[in-house]
């Protein structure tokens, strides 16, 4: 059973990146590290109590379709129910509309909790909260005086909805049509893999639609954004009659099948209502709005999900016996010996003992070194991942509240740098730990009983909605490398750089953390330069290793926030002595050395596929595939 991970979380939020990174920030009067620790440990209560029990179950059962609507599975309403009386879609949204005003990198804490503990039911609150901010930020004022109070409540969900059959992630093909009628438009079209598009929490659903009105330019210049309402909305805020919008189907899905993805059918009658947001012919760029707050989301999920793996992975290492290893680890008895004490720092679970032995000359398989090995990649990958991913956070926190103008727009650069490192990186990783996960379970892993391969089936989509990983890869390498010629990549290099340069612990895993993290450095650095070059004079060489090239800055980014890890967990490890922060601190010691010896070296062969790689798909023939 999945126990939310708050130490290490907290390690992150309060000692990695810290309160002292939004100084200068207004708009958090009230956050401090107590808070946050308050607000983190009820939702660890929350999650584990009510979202982790239901996670197989709905897993099982699916969400059920019909022309009446669609059924979440059994207790999700009711856990729906739970979430909104505990005012948990009310974190991080605006005070103005009933909003409960904490920084981002909190926020989105809690949000891996929740998809650790139960992804398909994270998924509704998450994109009601990214349409809600969307609509604060471009809705007129009557707008979001009639929507946002209840969608920050939650009384209200909403939806993104962008996606048609023929078009696919080519947003400049949509066909959905907006007709001009009087104050409000008709909408026609079909959309699908609309997720949560129609269910049975809430009496209204508001979809933030993409369409093309009448006569508009084609192509993405074409494209308006549009409310539609599952029940039209009077202007006292009561719901009249439903509007001309409907679920067809759900898609059958390898995995987070209790969150159905819907099919949804615009205008069948006499066309559906639609509000416009904004001006016309902006849709795509405030749609990007919602976008780049899913896609932070998502590239979460790939750590919550690893999260969940790695768990139940080192549990079943601790218990399963098979086998004889070739040597005891060091300070644990040989097998077939008694032993005491708490699991090895650093590999997460209940706290179980590490029991050895339960034959002669067999042990439990945690004793193994292959599988110790698995275990530390899952380990030490995850830790990096929510590192960087709530470091983005703390970006878009500073990005939109500190009070100097020229330190916002520097924010804002930084975390659109790192969104589609955070989104791709970490759920292609993700995907991996899962996979790893099913390997320590060996052939108990491939049987659906263990739980084991739901968080691989579960971890696939992440790499592929949002927009994939090749999407993500391009969007980095146009619009964040090439727009700015490598300006914002070089600042951030630069700062890494200097940061790990100031870094003087004597500890050796700590050391170790820190030359390999140096070393990675420079590499990104000389790939960076590769990649311009190639922009500038073939963008279809770019583009071939744009992949590898994204996946270079996760594991160099990972190894900056490892070795500073390992620098204040070396800091801080005497003073903590035997305690549990004592086993807290040894754990980052020893996942930061492991990254540094066996993840980081990933760097190199990114690199020389970067700088040397991209002829081999540049000059591929596809007749001959």
């Amino acid at each position: 059973m999945y126990r939310a991970p708050l130490e290490d979380i907290g390690f992150v939020l309060h000692e990695l990146i810290g309160a002292e990174a939004l100084a200068g920030c207004e708009g958090f009067p009230d956050y401090s590290p107590d808070l946050a620790s308050t607000v983190l440990s009820e939702a660890a209560r929350f999650a584990e109590s009510v979202l982790a029990p239901l996670n197989k179950s709905g897993d099982r059962e699916g969400a059920h379709w019909s022309e009446a609507g669609v059924t979440a599975p059994k207790g999700f309403k009711e856990a729906y129910r739970q979430f909104v009386e505990g005012g948990w879609p009310q974190l991080g949204a605006s005070p103005e509309y009933g909003g409960e005003a904490v920084p981002q990198m909190l926020a989105t804490a809690v949000q891996e909790i929740w998809a650790s503990a139960n992804l398909s039911f994270e998924l509704c609150p998450m994109l009601t909260h990214g349409a809600a901010h969307a609509l604060a930020l471009t809705g007129s004022p009557a707008q979001r005086e009639l929507y946002l109070p209840k969608m920050v409540s939650g009384e209200w969900t909403g939806t993104m909805v962008l996606t048609e059959p023929q078009a696919g992630s080519d947003l400049g093909l949509i066909r959905t049509r907006a007709v001009p009628e009087g104050d409000h438009y008709r909408i026609f079209g079909q959309k699908i893999f609309i997720t949560w598009g129609e269910h049975d929490y809430t009496d209204n659903i508001i979809h933030m639609v993409l369409a093309r009105i009448d006569g508009a330019p084609p192509g993405t210049r074409g494209i308006s954004l549009f409310i539609v309402p599952k029940a039209l909305v009077k202007p006292d805020g009561s719901l009249g009659e439903r509007n001309d919008v409907r679920c067809v189907s759900i898609e059958h899905k390898l995995g987070i099948h209790a969150s159905p993805t819907c099919v949804m059918a615009f205008g069948e009658q006499q066309g559906a209502v639609g509000y416009l947001v904004g001006e016309a012919n902006r849709g795509l760029e405030y749609m990007f709005i919602m976008m780049n707050t899913a896609r932070l989301g998502v590239g979460l999920q790939g750590c919550s999900l690893a999260e969940c793996a790695f768990q139940q992975a080192a549990e079943w290492a601790r218990s399963r016996v098979q086998g004889k290893p070739p040597a005891a680890q060091p300070g644990e008895a040989q097998p077939g010996e008694a032993q005491l004490g708490a699991a090895s720092p650093g590999l997460g679970g209940s706290g179980a003992a590490a029991s050895g032995a339960a034959g002669s000359g067999t042990a439990t398989i945690i004793h193994h070194p292959d599988v110790m090995r698995m275990l530390l990649s899952m380990k030490s990958s995850l830790e990096a991942m929510r590192a960087i991913t709530l470091y983005a956070a703390s970006r878009l926190d500073i990005a939109g509240h500190h009070r100097d103008e020229a330190v916002r727009t520097a924010a804002q650069a930084r975390a659109d740098l790192l969104i589609p490192v955070v989104k791709a990186w970490c759920t292609e990783l993700g995907i991996e730990i899962a996979s790893t996960g099913i390997q320590v379970h060996g052939g108990m892993g491939y049987i659906e009983e263990t739980g084991a391969a739901q968080f691989l089936r579960d971890a696939r989509i992440t790499a592929i909605y949002e927009g994939t990983t090749g999407i993500q890869a391009n969007d980095l390498i146009g619009r964040k490398i090439g727009r700015d010629k490598g300006a914002a990549m070089t600042a951030l290099l630069d700062e890494v750089q200097a940061e790990l340069g100031s870094l003087k612990s004597t500890n050796a895993s700590a050391s170790r953390a820190r030359a390999a993290a140096l070393e990675a450095v420079g590499t990104l650095r000389e790939a960076t330069r590769a990649l311009l070059h190639r922009l500038d004079s073939d963008p279809a060489r770019a583009a071939a290793v744009a992949v590898p090239y994204l996946k270079l800055c996760g594991f160099v980014l990972g190894g900056w926030l490892m070795a500073k890890a390992a620098e204040i967990a070396a800091g801080k490890l005497t003073r903590a002595g035997a305690s549990s922060s004592g086993a807290l601190y040894a754990a980052k010691l020893q996942t930061a050395r492991f990254y540094a010896e066996q993840m980081l070296p990933n760097a190199l062969s990114l690199a020389r596929i970067v700088e040397t790689g991209s002829g081999s798909v540049a000059e591929a023939d596809a007749r001959l595939i």
